[in-house]
C-alpha cells in the first residue's frame, strides 16, 4: 500500500488511491472514486463513486464530495464545504441518472462552508470565499464572495488580491505577473 489510511477509515474495493496519499478519522472512499497522488483526506470526508481528485488536493474536515464531482490538481476544499449533485431533489424521487456534472479546475480554493451548486465550472486559481454559494460558472482566478455568490476581485496563483493598472497586475508574494484582456485574467510567462 502506498497510502496511508487511519484505522478508522473504510476504504471500500475498487477505488484508486495514488501514491502518498493520507485519508483521517472516519473518512470513507466509495467504490470507483479516484483519488491522485499526494492528496490529504481530512476526517469524516465522503468521497462518494466516481469521484475524480487531482494529483495534491486537500480536503479539509467534514466535506462530502459528491458522485459528479472533478478536482484538478492543487485543490483546496476547506472545512464542511458542500457540493450538491442533483438540480431538483426530492426524498421521494430517485434521480441517480440525473446526477449533473461539476469542474473545480487546477489550483481552485473552495473556503469553508462554501456551497458549490452542481452543473457549474470553477476556472482555474479561483478563489470561493467561506460561506458563499457559488450558481453559476466562475472565472479563472476570479475571487467570489457571498449568498448568492458574486465577484468582488480576482487572485493570483498564491492567493494574493491582484489590483490592476492599465491591464497588469503583479502578485504581492511572488511578483508574477498577469494580464485582463476583455475580461479575463491570465498569468504571463516571461
Amino acid at each position: 500500500m502506498d497510502y496511508f489510511a487511519h484505522d478508522t477509515a473504510v476504504i471500500d474495493a475498487g477505488c484508486q488511491i495514488g501514491k502518498g496519499t493520507k485519508i483521517w478519522h472516519f473518512s470513507h472512499i466509495m467504490p470507483k472514486a479516484v483519488l491522485g497522488e499526494n492528496c490529504n483526506i481530512g476526517q469524516n470526508v465522503v468521497v462518494s463513486p466516481d469521484v475524480v481528485l487531482g494529483n495534491n488536493v486537500k480536503v479539509q474536515n467534514n466535506v462530502s464530495i459528491y458522485t459528479g464531482v472533478i478536482c484538478e490538481e492543487d485543490v483546496f476544499l476547506g472545512p464542511s464545504a458542500v457540493f450538491t449533485n442533483i438540480i431538483n431533489p426530492r426524498s421521494a424521487v430517485v434521480r441517480r441518472d440525473q446526477y449533473v456534472k461539476t469542474v473545480v479546475k487546477k489550483g481552485s480554493t473552495i473556503g469553508a462552508n462554501a456551497t458549490i451548486i452542481c452543473g457549474n465550472t470553477l476556472g482555474e486559481y479561483c478563489f470561493i470565499g467561506a460561506g458563499s454559494v457559488v450558481t453559476k460558472d466562475v472565472p479563472a482566478f476570479a475571487l467570489i464572495v457571498g449568498n448568492p455568490g458574486q465577484q468582488i476581485g480576482w487572485m493570483s496563483k498564491h492567493g494574493q488580491r491582484l489590483h490592476f493598472n492599465d491591464g497588469i497586475a503583479a502578485c504581492p508574494e511572488s511578483n508574477e505577473k498577469y494580464e485582463m484582456v476583455d475580461g479575463k485574467v491570465r498569468l504571463l510567462v516571461i
